[in-house]
């Protein structure tokens, strides 16, 4: 479908705002979750091979290098992620000056920040190291690591503009091929780079960052290229303040939602570490597992903020409460099939990254599986409130669950650990409270005070 305005053409890639609602999230929401799921592959074949190769405290280092890595990045995801809500927003309106206009802004002040962001880190590598109570064993090599993954951070901000400016106009599917052909080139190179060439472990992340530039850089020039439509023009790009704010706005809201969340887990990691290099590297391979069974509900609440951005812009009110009631059902179905399972084939699971020789790792890992994976119904509800607060124009609400909700885990984890009685299952047990407390309270603000649904600004 092509709809054109102002003199300008674009391709609708998938119109959310028609179709049957279930099997319209649905297919949406597939290419999103299989390129998720593949996103995962980039650690998870440093992981695997590292585990292996190189051992358990190689092992450990990956698994807290991360933990730091997920957090750093999750600044410029979630500054993507708020603005592409305000494209989905503007594109379910069908203002397409307004739209690329917000493109323009976005891309300059995500950019900035991209920049800055690196130099901080390599200003403050030793400092951060330090806070999160890294072993004296594991120091140089995840020192190592971490240095080479944060070289290519400027292509992980190409990739998620552009994934998520796609995404926004419907198109769901190209962000997939690209991160798929990174996926299979960075375990080529892993294999290639530790194996053959015995880089160590800067060879696994070296393979990571040519993945990334490979997928940010595809995805930037397939865009410039394939759609024309969604070329800002330079005369037309306006740096009002109402333009600017809006952008501001909703990628901050989401910025900080993402970065207070992997922070609360990076807080969570460095108490982890305390523990010793065997609970470290359970820790590592059970949170790659836990990315992997509960990614696919991630990423459908993903697909449904776009749902709901789309359809509250072009003024389908009840169709976005269709969508709630589709989305809950879809997700919790799907929880309580992973949950079953993940608590059946815990330990199995882990010896993909933990050599069975390794006991004691197996079975801390198995502990802390057990424990969050029977409750993967409440983090899969918390995906959805997070989604809809978004896509109805209000992130703000986003905000306050994510506070709430690592904000208990982590609290808990550092009142229940210390004691000698329950030690490290107190921060297990923590992370699925956190998740339920949250739920409670974003599911009491939609019943209770039935929010007005006011999206983005309405500039003309």
């Amino acid at each position: 479908m092509t709809r054109k305005k102002d003199g300008m053409r674009m391709t609708m890639k998938k119109d959310l705002t028609q179709g049957e609602v279930t099997r319209t999230m649905l297919l949406f929401a597939g290419p999103m979750i299989l390129g998720n799921l593949l996103q995962q592959c980039y650690n998870i074949a440093d992981t695997l091979i590292v585990g292996r190769y190189l051992g358990p405290d190689a092992l450990a280092a990956v698994g807290s290098a991360y933990t730091l890595m997920t957090f750093l990045t999750s600044i410029l995801i979630g500054l993507c992620m708020g603005s592409g809500s305000v494209y989905s927003f503007h594109f379910g309106r069908r203002d397409e000056a307004q739209m690329k206009n917000s493109m323009a802004i976005a891309f300059l002040l995500i950019g900035a920040v991209t920049i800055g962001m690196n130099a901080a880190v390599f200003a403050g590598l030793d400092w951060i190291l330090k806070v999160l109570q890294v072993p004296g064993s594991l120091l140089g090599m995840m020192r190592e690591y971490v240095a080479v993954i944060f070289a290519g951070i400027f292509f992980v901000f190409l990739y998620n503009y552009f994934s998520f400016l796609l995404r926004a106009v419907g198109n769901s599917v190209t962000p997939l091929w690209f991160l798929g052909g990174a996926a299979v080139l960075n375990v080529i190179l892993d294999l290639v780079f530790v194996i053959r060439l015995h880089l160590g472990i800067g060879g696994a992340a070296l393979a990571t960052v040519i993945a990334q530039a490979f997928s940010g850089l595809g995805i930037g020039i397939y865009t410039w290229r394939k759609e024309p439509g969604l070329r800002p023009v330079r005369s037309e790009i306006r740096f009002g303040r109402a333009e600017v704010k809006e952008i501001v706005r909703f990628s901050t809201a989401a910025c900080i939602q993402q970065s207070v969340m992997n922070f609360g887990i990076l807080m969570i990691q460095g108490l982890v570490n305390s523990f010793g290099a065997a609970v470290m590297a359970a820790f590592a391979a059970g949170v790659k597992i836990d990315s992997f069974a509960y990614m696919p509900a991630q990423e459908f609440g993903n697909a449904f903020s776009i749902f709901t951005s789309q359809n509250h812009g072009a003024g389908k009110e009840e169709r976005v409460r269709q969508g709630v009631r589709r989305a809950v059902t879809v997700s919790v179905w799907f929880c309580l099939a992973v949950s079953v399972l993940v608590w059946l084939l815990a330990p199995y699971l882990l010896q993909i990254f933990i050599d069975g020789s390794e006991t004691e790792i197996i079975r801390i890992g198995a502990g802390y599986l057990r424990t969050e994976g029977a409750f993967y119904c409440g983090i899969g509800i918390l995906f959805l409130l997070y989604a809809y607060f978004r896509g109805i124009g209000r992130p703000e609400m986003s905000v306050v669950l994510t506070v709430i909700s690592l904000g208990t885990r982590v609290l808990l984890a550092y009142v229940l650990s210390p004691v000698p009685a329950i030690g490290v299952r107190g921060i297990w047990w923590a992370i699925p409270i956190g998740w339920i407390l949250a739920d409670i309270v974003g599911i009491t603000a939609i019943i209770r005070r039935a929010p007005a649904l006011s999206g983005p600004s309405r500039t003309e």
